[in-house]
C-alpha cells in the first residue's frame, strides 16, 4: 500500500518518509503546545515551581539520552540497517534484543544511584543557585522521573528499530501520546497530587510512548532473545560504535545541565522556564525541519553506506542541506518577528515573564540554522560508521558554549537567560567544522552557495513582511501576528522554492 501511494506521488522513498515524519511530528509539536500552555496556566502565579519542575527534567532526560535515546539509538540504526541489508530479520531482532536488555539494565542501574544522591547532585550540579525548600522539591521531582526514564530507555531503541525497518509512523506517533499522557496528568492528577501530578503525568506519557510502538514490532517479526551475553558479536560492535556517540552525548548533555545551572544562579524567577520554552519554541521549525530530514535520512544514508555507494551518498546528503539551508533561515527570522503576541496568548504569562520567554527563543532561533544542519552532519558520520568526528567537534561546542554561558553569569547578567540561549551559536560553528570533515570525506565540495544566498533574501523579504503585518495591520495582536507569519512564510517560500521543491527528491 504505501509503495502504490509513493509511486503515485512520484516520491522517493526517503521523500515519502520524510513528510510523513513532517506531519507526525507536526501533530506533536500541537499538542506539545496545548501541554504547555495548560501547565503554564496552571503555574502562572507560583514561575518557581515551573523553574523547579523543568529543572527536575534534566538529569533523567541526560540518562534516557545518554543509554538509550540518543547514544545507543545513532549507533545502532547504521548496524541494524546493515544487518537488515546483508543478513535477515531473526539477527536483526536478535541484536536489538540483546542491546535493549542491556540498555534496561544500565539505565536501571544509574537511575538507582541517581535516586540515592538526588538532594546532593540537585544542589551541587543541576539548580546551585535554588534556595533550600526548592532544592528539596526538586530532588523528589527528579527520583519519581526516572521510572519514566526507564520505560523510555526501551522505548527508544524501538524506535530506532523500527525506522531502521523503514517504518516511521508508529515512532512518529509516540511522542504524541508521550504529549497526551502530559496532558493528562496536568488536567487529572495535578488537582489531586499538585506539582507531583506532572510527574506523575510524564511516567503515564512514557508508558502510552513505548506501548503505542509495540504491535509495530510484531509486524516485523519481531522475537525477543532473554540474554545478556556480553561476548556476542553484534553486540560488541554496537558498544564499539556507542562509546564515542555515548561520549559525545555527554558533551551535549553537558550543555543543557549547564544552561539551568547558569540560569540558576541569575537569581530571576522565570530564567529557567524561559529557557525551557524558548527551546520549544526554536524546536519547533528544528523538529519538524531538521530532524524530521535527518530522521528519515539516517536509514537511507545507512543503507547506500552499506553499500559503499559514495556518490550517491554524497548526493543525498548535498540534497538534504540545500532544503535545510534554504528554509532554516528565513523560517528564524520569520518567527521571530511575529512572535511576542504568540508567546503571551498561549502560555499565559504577565507580560514581564512573555518579554523573558520572547527574547529567549528569539536568541535561539538564531541558532536554528546551526541546530538543522549539524542535525544531518551528525547522521551522516553515524551512516558512515565514522563516530568520532562527531566527538572531536561537540568538545569546540562545549567550549564555546561555556564560555558565553559564564559571560552571561558574570558579565551580561542583564541580559540573563536570552545572553545563555545565544551561546548554543557554537552549534553553528561545531555544524561547519561536521560538514568541513564530510566534504573531505566524500571528495566532493558540497555546493551550498546558491541556497544561502536565495535563504538571506527570503529572511529581508519574509521577516520585513511579517512585522510590518503584525505591527500596523488593523485587528488583534493575536491574529496580526498570524497573518503576518503567513504571508512572510509564502513571500520567502516563492523565493526559495527551487530548493525546498528538493524535499520530494531525497
Amino acid at each position: 500500500m504505501v509503495t502504490s501511494i509513493i509511486e503515485k506521488l512520484k516520491l522517493t522513498r526517503t521523500s515519502f518518509n520524510a513528510l510523513l515524519v513532517i506531519f507526525l511530528f507536526g501533530f506533536d509539536k500541537v499538542l506539545a503546545f496545548v501541554r504547555t500552555g495548560i501547565i503554564s496556566r496552571q503555574y502562572r502565579d507560583e514561575v518557581h515551581l515551573l523553574d523547579t519542575f523543568n529543572a527536575a527534567n534534566n538529569l533523567p532526560d541526560v540518562l534516557f539520552a545518554l543509554i538509550s535515546g540518543g547514544a545507543l539509538a545513532m549507533a545502532f540504526i547504521p548496524l541494524l540497517t546493515e544487518y537488515l541489508t546483508k543478513k535477515d530479520r531473526a539477527a536483526a531482532w536478535d541484536l536489538f534484543s540483546r542491546v535493549a536488555n542491556l540498555a534496561f539494565v544500565v539505565t536501571a542501574g544509574f537511575a538507582i544511584l541517581i535516586a540515592i544522591f538526588a538532594e546532593q547532585i540537585a544542589a551541587r550540579v543541576i539548580a546551585p543557585g535554588f534556595p533550600a525548600e526548592q532544592l528539596d522539591l526538586l530532588a523528589d521531582l527528579m527520583r519519581l522521573n526516572l521510572i519514566a526514564t526507564i520505560i523510555f530507555s526501551i522505548s527508544g531503541l524501538v524506535m530506532a528499530s523500527l525506522q531502521a525497518n523503514q517504518h516511521f509512523l508508529m515512532p512518529g506517533l509516540a511522542p504524541a501520546a508521550y504529549n497526551i499522557g502530559q496532558i493528562l496528568g496536568a488536567i487529572f492528577l495535578v488537582p489531586v497530587f499538585g506539582i507531583q501530578g506532572l510527574v506523575y503525568g510524564v511516567i503515564l506519557g512514557a508508558s502510552m510512548h513505548l506501548l503505542i510502538q509495540v504491535p509495530a514490532l510484531f509486524i516485523y517479526g519481531f522475537r525477543w532473545t532473554p540474554s545478556l551475553d556480553l561476548s556476542n558479536t553484534g553486540l560488541n560492535e554496537a558498544l564499539r560504535l556507542m562509546w564515542p556517540r555515548l561520549l559525545t552525548m555527554g558533551g551535549i548533555q553537558m550543555i543543557v545541565i549547564l544552561r539551568d545551572n547558569f540560569a540558576s544562579r541569575l537569581q530571576q524567577d522565570g530564567a529557567v522556564t524561559a529557557l525551557t520554552y524558548g527551546w520549544m519554541i526554536m524546536q519547533v521549525p528544528q523538529t519538524l525541519i531538521g530532524t524530521a530530514i535527518a530522521t528519515a535520512m539516517l536509514p537511507a544514508l545507512s543503507e547506500l553506506a552499506a553499500r559503499q555507494d559514495w556518490k550517491e551518498f554524497g548526493q543525498a546528503v548535498e540534497r538534504a542541506l540545500r532544503v535545510l539551508i534554504a528554509t532554516s533561515l528565513p523560517l528564524a527570522v520569520i518567527m521571530a518577528a511575529g512572535l511576542h503576541p504568540l508567546v503571551r496568548g498561549v502560555f499565559g504569562f504577565g507580560e514581564e515573564i512573555s518579554l523573558l520567554i520572547t527574547w529567549t527563543a528569539r536568541a535561539f532561533l538564531l541558532t536554528l540554522l546551526g541546530y538543522n544542519i549539524h542535525e544531518l552532519a551528525v547522521r551522516s558520520f553515524y551512516a558512515r560508521k565514522e563516530p568520532l568526528m562527531p566527538l572531536f567537534a561537540v568538545l569546540l561546542r562545549l567550549f564555546l558554549f561555556s564560555m558565553m554561558g559564564l559571560a552571561a553569569v558574570y558579565f551580561l547578567r542583564s541580559i540573563g537567560a536570552p545572553m545563555i540561549a545565544l551561546a548554543e551559536i557554537s552549534l553553528l560553528v561545531e555544524a561547519i567544522v561536521l560538514f568541513f570533515l564530510l566534504s573531505r570525506k566524500t571528495h566532493e565540495p558540497l555546493r551550498v552557495g546558491r541556497p544561502l544566498v536565495l535563504s538571506f533574501l527570503a529572511s529581508a523579504v519574509g521577516g520585513t513582511l511579517t512585522y510590518f503585518i503584525a505591527v500596523y495591520l488593523p485587528g488583534g495582536a493575536i491574529s496580526t501576528a498570524l497573518i503576518g507569519i503567513a504571508a512572510g512564510g509564502l513571500a520567502a517560500l516563492a523565493i526559495v522554492w527551487s530548493e525546498v521543491k528538493l524535499l520530494f527528491r531525497l
